[in-house]
Order: C-alpha cells, then sequence, then structure tokens
C-alpha cells in the first residue's frame, strides 16, 4: 500500500513534470531559458532535468512543513513553493524524501540534485542559478494558475502526460 507521503511525493514530482512544458507554451521562454543555461555552462537536458525535479523538491519541501495530505495538496499557493525554491538551503529541500522511488528517473534526478548540493562551490553556485530559473518558472505560471491544483489541471487540459 502506498502511504500518503509518497503520494504526496507523487503529486510534486508530476507537477514539477509539467512545469516547464507550460511555461513553454509561450516558445520564446524556451529559447531564452536555453541560453542563460548555455552561459552558465550546463548542459541544457541536465539543467532542464534538475529544474524540474528543484521544483519538485520545493513543492515537497512546503507540503511537508504544511504537513499537507496529498488531499490538501491541490490548495498548496504555488507562490509559496517558488518562495521555497530559493529560499531554502538545497539540503533543506532534500529532507523527508521518500525511501523509495517508483520513477527511476526521479531518483536519478534526486541523486544528481544531492550531488550538487554536497559536491562544492560551481555545483553550488549552478544550483543557486536553477533555483532561480524555478522560481521563475512558477511565478509565470502563478499568474495564470495560482494553486498546485490549478497547474495540475492546466496540465491535464493540455493534453500533458501523467
Amino acid at each position: 500500500m502506498t502511504s500518503d507521503h509518497d503520494m504526496v511525493w507523487r503529486r510534486c514530482a508530476y507537477l514539477a513534470s509539467v512545469l516547464l512544458p507550460l511555461v513553454d507554451q509561450e516558445p520564446w521562454r524556451r529559447s531564452r531559458r536555453h541560453e542563460r543555461l548555455r552561459d552558465w555552462e550546463i548542459d541544457t537536458a541536465v539543467g532542464e532535468r534538475l529544474i524540474e525535479i528543484f521544483g519538485g523538491l520545493a513543492a515537497h519541501a512546503v507540503a511537508l512543513d504544511a504537513s499537507l495530505s496529498v488531499a490538501e495538496f491541490d490548495g498548496l499557493s504555488l507562490l509559496a513553493v517558488a518562495d521555497a525554491a530559493t529560499g531554502k538551503r538545497d539540503f533543506e529541500l532534500l529532507a523527508g524524501l521518500p525511501d523509495t522511488f517508483v520513477d527511476a528517473r526521479d531518483e536519478q534526478a534526486v541523486e544528481l540534485f544531492r550531488l550538487y548540493t554536497y559536491a562544492g562551490h560551481r555545483s553550488g553556485l549552478q544550483l543557486s542559478r536553477l533555483g532561480t530559473e524555478v522560481r521563475h518558472a512558477l511565478v509565470v505560471l502563478a499568474e495564470r494558475a495560482p494553486t498546485c491544483g490549478d497547474v495540475l489541471r492546466r496540465a491535464a487540459e493540455a493534453g500533458l502526460p501523467r
């Protein structure tokens, strides 16, 4: 049986997976993000995967701090998640994660995030830059959909995969 805590993580991971596709409905945003990643010497695919998992970790941290159940997750403010993306220390975002992950890609991305967190100065700088990208994406989406549930509904309407 899947615990409520694991289900909250799954909602956070799904939210994170639709973050960039929803922001990229305005195509110029994607090209600008790719340009910034190149300027920062971050591989585009790696950077986008880290942005994605960073968003999931930020949502999870806020949900844990608020002791939200999976039923309450949809009411979580996207701006609160955006604040966590830049307001929490990287290692704080790793607290309380499930012991095992259903999706191997999530587990791999979390391990990469963990590596960046503890690797040292350059990696820390890159995470800080990626955190600003996450915050920016969340703020853009919050203008259209203020809660996590609103974003998930928009994703379903756009036909994004679950």
